[in-house]
């Protein structure tokens, strides 16, 4: 409350002061204008006298001067009109003035002396007998000089009379001002401040103990800025933290032993001694891209982004990476570094700049367009140009020398290196730190060795590769074709027992790391409610009661073109759901600057308006293809909403949508049908697992999908979102840290 006087008293001052102001001014203005007037008016009529006046001087008539002046006496404020002689003696004055003009003779004088100077008209304002007067005299002329003087009386109180009432004008009206001011600021203060204040503090108070709580107000967000964004962070991590404590409570209550975000980062202090990781990646975690005027951070459309945040997130860090934002530069610092995410800085990011030319060989070229499809036996043809092996090597020259830079002052490091972008990154820190503890993680399959033959530089690959102390795949399938590999190219020993790989006094451990998600139960399904098929298709013109939905990057390894003939055979077979059932496809444009990828692109859209043309009726269509980069928060309605989830990737590392869609169905709803080339379905065998080739056996599994009675939905989910419980993101991490640190010690170089 004194805060609120406070402001009021004010504001108050501020507009009595600013009405001081005006008011002397407007006062100074007006009384400066009225004088002119009154100046210029009695300049007319003593003009217009003297002409009556000066032929009568020379006889002195005064019977006749005195006739004049009181006929002109009885003018608007015209108190009398008077002739003296240069000597100062009175001739002729109005009735009404010869008594107080004998008072007054001194005062007259003066201004009769100032006329002769003068020789002009002159104005004074005087006192007549305690009134005030506009005295306005002008010289007359008789024989070609100034003998008398001609002077005009005016009442001038009115003048003052209009001074006055302008300030008490201003008075009142900067009462009311005031009154209105302080009336407004109070009923403001207290609806648009007060109250949003109150419901926060009752808000903060509910949260502190610990009862469910809705998101903050979007109109009090308005009113508090940074400060509401900082309390609804400031309470996502009471709320974190409150969960977390009570599931370690529970697990230590049952004797259960799951991973979470902060037994990760205990379980890195204890083993690294607080020592941070480091984690190299093509794919940054965020990219700066200007919108307009304005610079906005973004998260890339990346499983491996997905899938390892959660880790830094935890346990802090350093990521490198590429800088592929166009407004990138703009945020980062003089070593090219700065902390992520925005909102909440948790770990470093630093980035690594290519040039375009690079980008096309090493990314483009040799990485996606000949190791790509190299690993994915999905039938297209690898390309291998010697001009994009040599922007391979130089730009891994260059993540290196980012690294050692970022690893000078760490003793004993410990590196994660992701992917087939890095496949000569570990002999390259390696031959200038043997200190590092490096891990290679390949996201990607590993094909058998007569697929893998095929590429020119297979021996330089394997060689990068076998630098690392543990390279990990999603499967045992893969580490086995990894293996077979080795075993083929180079002169090693391998120990088959135990999967590893020894060669030049240096052991590699070859071993299956199957990466999850960052496992979140809500408990219920509270907000599945609020969308559903026909609520989510409505917004794009379609009705249908039931709804299927994949998510991926437009590549063709996924499966598309199969899954959605799929879908037109499902339709053509079982005629009671055309009108009823919609496949939505939420695709990502990516690496369209590959001719590949264009086409296919456009072969989907081909794909798309064949089936929805053979198909559609008026609000219906069986295909809807959504192209674009979509957001978690954007993509997690449809998940909860769908029926079914077609994940039907031709081949595929493990394929994190599939984990995604199980983690996302807290109301234990809705059936997986999953491609059996994915790592995925060695763990989600409750899924039903379809061969995407075959087009029939993933129609049938739509059938059988969306006729599932809810007893076995729940059954199958409920099996699927506790595997997924227990084998989560950090457990993956830690399995990685854990099994590189054990190594390390094992086989000291």
């Amino acid at each position: 409350m004194k805060i609120t006087l406070r402001l009021i008293f004010f504001l108050v001052a501020v507009i009595a002061i600013g009405s001081i102001g005006f008011s002397f001014w407007q006062a100074r203005q007006e009384e400066f204008r009225l004088k002119n007037e009154l100046e210029r008016r009695a300049n007319v009529i003593a003009d217009s006298l003297k002409e009556s006046i000066e032929p009568l001087l020379p006889a002195e008539s005064t019977r006749s001067l005195e006739r004049i002046v009181n006929k002109f006496s009885n003018r608007e404020r015209l108190l009398g009109v008077s002739v003296f002689d240069i000597e100062g003696n009175l001739l002729a004055a109005s009735e009404n003035l010869k008594v107080t003009l004998e008072d007054s003779a001194k005062t007259i004088k003066s201004d009769l002396r100032e006329v002769e100077r003068l020789n002009s008209g002159y104005g004074d304002f005087l006192t007549l007998a305690g009134r005030p007067v506009h005295a306005y005299s002008i010289p007359l002329i008789t024989e070609e000089r100034t003998t008398h003087v001609l002077t005009l009386f005016h009442d001038r109180t009115y003048i003052t009379e209009r001074v006055r009432r302008i300030w008490v004008n201003s008075f009142w009206r900067a009462m009311i001002q005031s009154l209105l001011v302080a009336l407004t600021t109070l009923i403001i203060i207290y609806l648009g401040v007060m109250t949003p204040i109150r419901r926060t503090t009752e808000w903060i108070r509910r949260l502190r103990r610990g009862e469910p709580v809705e998101e903050m107000n979007p109109k009090h967000r308005v009113l508090l800025g940074p400060l509401a964004g900082e309390i609804s962070k400031m309470a996502k991590s009471l709320e974190a933290a409150r969960l977390a404590a009570e599931e370690e409570a529970r697990l230590r209550q049952s004797a259960e032993s799951l991973w979470t975000a902060e037994r990760l980062k205990e379980f890195v202090r204890v083993k690294l001694e607080n020592r941070s990781l480091y984690v190299v990646s093509n794919r940054e975690p965020y990219m700066h891209m200007k919108k307009g005027k304005e610079i906005e951070a973004i998260v890339p459309a990346s499983g491996m982004v997905t899938a390892l945040e959660p880790v830094l997130k935890a346990c802090g860090g350093t990521w490198i990476a590429h800088g592929s934002g166009d407004a990138d530069r703009q945020r980062v610092d003089s070593r090219d570094r700065l902390r992520v995410p925005p909102e909440e800085p948790q770990y470093l990011l630093r980035r690594v700049w290519i040039s375009p030319e690079e980008e096309k060989g090493y990314y483009y070229g040799f990485a996606n367009e000949g190791l790509w499809p190299l690993c994915h036996v999905a039938h297209t043809r690898p390309l291998f140009r010697s001009q994009d092996w040599l922007h391979y090597e130089i730009v891994n020259r260059k993540f290196a020398e980012a690294a050692l830079e970022e690893l000078e002052k760490a003793s004993d490091p410990c590196v994660l290196i992701q992917d087939y972008h890095f496949a000569l990154l570990p002999r390259l820190i390696k031959a200038k730190r043997p200190d590092a503890r490096l891990a290679l993680f390949w996201h990607i399959p590993w094909p058998n060795p007569e697929s893998f033959g095929i590429c020119p530089w297979q021996k330089e690959i394997l060689e990068g590769m076998l630098s690392a102390d543990i390279i990990g795949f999603h499967t045992q399938f893969h580490c086995n074709n990894f293996i077979e590999t080795v075993d083929r190219v180079m002169e090693s020993r391998i120990d088959y027992e135990h999967f590893t790989v020894f060669r030049e006094g240096h052991t590699t451990w070859v071993k299956p790391f199957p990466i999850s998600v960052d496992f979140v139960d809500n408990g219920n399904s509270k907000t599945a409610a609020a969308d559903s098929p026909e609520v989510l298709l409505k917004k794009h013109g379609v009705q249908a009661q039931f709804m299927g939905v994949g998510v991926d990057r437009l590549d063709y390894t996924k499966g598309i073109l199969e899954r959605f003939r799929s879908v037109e055979n499902f339709l053509e077979s079982n005629p009671f759901y055309v009108g009823k059932f919609t496949f939505v496809e939420l695709g990502a444009p990516s690496r369209t600057a590959i001719p590949r990828y264009a086409e296919f692109i456009a072969e989907m859209e081909k794909e798309t308006e064949r089936i929805n043309g053979r198909f559609k009726s008026k609000n219906w269509q069986p295909i809807l293809f959504l192209k674009k980069h979509h957001s978690h928060q954007e993509i997690l309605p449809f998940y909860r909403a769908a029926n079914l989830c077609l994940v039907t990737s031709l081949h595929d590392g493990m394929n994190l949508v599939a984990k995604e869609f199980v983690m996302a169905r807290d109301d234990e709803k809705g059936v997986l049908i999953l491609s059996k080339f994915t790592g995925a379905c060695r763990e989600l065998t409750d899924a039903l697992i379809v061969n995407p080739y075959d087009v029939l056996e993933t129609a049938s599994a739509i059938k059988t999908a969306l006729e599932m009675n809810e007893g076995e939905q729940k059954e199958r989910m409920r099996s699927m979102r506790d595997l997924l419980k227990e084998r989560n993101i950090y457990k993956w991490a830690s399995d990685l840290v854990g099994e590189l640190v054990r190594v390390r010690f094992a086989q000291p170089l």
